[in-house]
């Protein structure tokens, strides 16, 4: 398994600090702190601590894979900005893959995600397999969503990805296909506000 890149792993957007190193001889190593907030402050320096310890330098790192939502707003924003910016400083690939497919690589055979979303509502997704997916992520309201679970499937109701098997994917995925954009389903809360806004007059 020489050929594998090695590979840094970002998942922040569940209430956690996740983070994984695949190494060049297919082993992996983790980080996880758990937090709602402050992934901000703490991302850098358990980076620098995860490589530190596995005597890897930036410089030597291949690619980088993060996780892109739908999970917390700010945390996904954290991570996607860390990943990025680790990618244009380095020159390297930025893979970005759905929580919901992340989450999926948890379950050996065809899955269910169904994450609760609040408001009565849940994000779901099925798979036939790990990263298989049989439908596409959605926002549906709960009661429905539980009515569409698979019979026979795995029900993956928790939104903390297995960080190590996150970077075994992202190592393997067509950086092209697979962007780094942010995957929300649901829109912002926070909406500009419009109905106070004074037009501009033309001069």
């Amino acid at each position: 398994m020489n050929n594998v890149p090695i590979t840094l792993a970002i998942d922040t957007a569940a209430p956690r600090l996740q983070l994984g190193l695949l190494l060049g001889d297919g082993r992996a190593d983790t980080s996880v702190d758990e937090i709602a907030t402050g992934h901000a402050e703490l991302i850098f320096a358990r980076i620098a601590d995860l490589l530190a310890r596995n005597g890897v330098d930036y410089a030597e790192l291949g690619r980088v894979v993060t996780t892109t939502g739908p999970g917390s707003f700010t945390g996904l924003r954290i991570g996607l900005s860390a990943a990025r910016g680790i990618g244009l400083a380095r020159g390297i690939p930025v893979v970005g893959v759905s929580s919901l497919v992340a989450l999926s690589l948890g379950a050996e055979g065809p899955s269910t995600v169904l994450l609760d979303a609040r408001r009565g509502e849940a994000y779901f997704q099925s798979f036939a397999g790990p990263a298989q997916p049989v439908t596409q992520g959605d926002l549906l309201p709960m009661a429905i969503a539980q009515a569409a679970i698979v019979p026979g499937t795995t029900l993956i109701e928790s939104p903390f990805v297995d960080i190590a098997a996150l970077a075994r994917l992202g190592a393997a995925l067509d950086p092209a296909g697979n962007p780094p954009e942010p995957n929300y389903i649901r829109d912002a809360d926070a909406k500009p506000q419009t109905a106070a806004r004074i037009e501009r007059q033309n001069s």
